[in-house]
């Protein structure tokens, strides 16, 4: 995913939730909903959120130092991971507490074109934000569903953007319903239920980014197209006739670490295992230009060797599905 694209999809998202949050606490003061409320400091969350993000790619820009040698790539994934948390705790949580607390203890909602009015233009706002996150993201989602790319996806921003956006326009019609439930039945407590049906729904949202914003902290392999890229790059047949193992890791959306075992010819110079280890790198870097940091060690090809399969303890966690032995 570029950088720009993302950046795009999460200013039109902040520019629309201050907007929206402001419009929503208007409306809570007029009406009393809860629902208003809720909604309110969901969107406050949700600015907040952009803002972290728009922190974390361009703290992700640092120049790598002896320090942290492989660079900042990974903040990234830091600040997509605490928005995940924000979004839980500050969104989610205050959402079922407010909704208990109104089901308690109920009471009609006043000037209800208040509420009514700010949740059709939060809607359309949101809608607008939506749009531009999955016009961005259809730029580099491909042919795979929405489910593959969040789930798959190695940049964290417009995931987060989308799962949000989509979270707000699900939670505003909730808000809606419960409003209109309340002022049609004279209940208040319908809106209360309207209330926790949002804090539910941001609860699992955050819980999805938690999970998958985790795995991307943790260090993910590069994507299976990107890593038979690497592979026939390479093996040429003649200098590099095979991989013993390989192991792929992001150090960062856009930044990609490459540590292959190579098999070499035996009666190669150490001239010739330099050529060809350069060489290979090259190719490499042309085939997947963000394998940027590469490690490439040289063994003696056997024939022997290989046809005894993979050896499980040649690196941490065993032989990948594409190891083969030398």
């Amino acid at each position: 995913m570029s950088a720009s694209g993302g950046t795009k999809a999460i200013v039109a998202a902040l520019a629309a939730n201050l907007a929206i949050a402001a419009s929503k606490f208007v409306a809570f003061a007029f009406s009393g909903s809860s629902s208003m409320l809720a909604e309110g400091v969901h969107s406050l969350a949700d600015s907040g959120n952009q803002a972290l993000l728009l922190v974390g790619g361009k703290k992700a820009q640092r120049e790598a130092t002896p320090q942290h040698p492989f660079g900042y790539g990974r903040e990234r994934y830091i600040y997509a991971f605490l928005v995940s948390i924000i979004l839980f705790s500050v969104g989610g949580m205050f959402a079922l507490y407010e909704g208990y607390e109104k089901i308690k203890h109920p009471h009609e909602i006043e000037h209800w074109y208040w509420p009514v009015g700010v949740l059709v233009f939060a809607i359309i706002a949101e809608g607008f934000s939506f749009r531009t996150a999955i016009k961005e993201s259809n730029t580099t989602r491909g042919g795979k569903s929405w489910k593959e790319f969040i789930r798959h996806a190695k940049a964290p921003e417009l995931p987060v953007v989308l799962l949000e956006d989509f979270g707000a326009l699900v939670g505003l019609i909730l808000a809606l319903g419960g409003v209109g439930l309340a002022l049609l039945t004279g209940d208040g407590v319908w809106d209360g239920v309207g209330t926790i049906c949002i804090g539910i729904l941001l609860v699992l949202i955050a819980v999805v980014l938690a999970i998958e914003t985790k795995s991307l902290l943790l260090g993910e392999s590069a994507g299976a197209e990107q890593t038979k890229r690497i592979e026939a790059a390479i093996v040429d047949g003649d200098t590099v006739p095979g991989i013993i193992h390989m192991r792929t890791l992001h150090l960062g959306p856009e930044e990609l670490l490459v540590a292959a075992k190579i098999a070499v010819q035996h009666d190669d110079t150490a001239g010739e295992v330099a050529a060809a280890i350069n060489a290979a790198e090259a190719r490499i870097r042309q085939a997947v230009p963000i394998a940027r940091v590469i490690y490439l060690e040289p063994d003696i090809y056997s024939e022997a060797e290989a046809a005894k399969g993979a050896d499980p303890e040649a690196t941490p966690g065993g032989p990948t599905p594409h190891d083969t032995a030398h």
